[in-house]
């Protein structure tokens, strides 16, 4: 099977940009929790490329504090791939929130809720 040049360009984009995030979090005080690139999105043109990430904290406002930094850093992030990637042009990034697992946990809470407690009919728990 072919695989396109720009699904061939995700998966090294995806890689080298988790691997300047994990250098940069060291730099960046701003840069709190596990961040992950769950995906990336490089247009056919190599212009524009979306990096969708998922920031794992305890605190909702370090997760905001954290994407905000990501957003404010993405030149430096592009001229740091433009090193690695030795390409003609690197594409503009920009960061977009991946809730495809807070989507999953919230999803698997609710299969828990509704294994948990089974009702009959009548509103009476079924013992089994």
């Amino acid at each position: 099977m072919k695989v396109s040049r720009t699904s061939r360009l995700n998966g090294e984009y995806q890689k080298e940009i988790s691997e300047i995030l994990r250098r940069l979090k060291d730099k960046n005080p701003d840069l709190k929790g596990l961040i992950s690139v769950t995906e990336t999105d490089v247009a056919p043109d190599l212009k524009t490329a979306k990096v969708y990430v998922s920031i794992y904290t305890n605190k909702e406002e370090d997760k905001e504090r954290s994407f905000k930094a990501l957003q404010e850093c993405a030149g430096q992030i592009r001229h740091e791939l433009s090193q690695v990637m030795k390409m003609r042009t690197v594409p503009a990034l920009t960061f977009h929130w991946d809730g495809s697992m807070t989507y999953g946990a919230k999803m698997d809470e609710l299969f828990k809720k509704i294994n948990a407690s089974p009702k009959s009919t009548d509103g009476q728990e079924e013992n089994d």
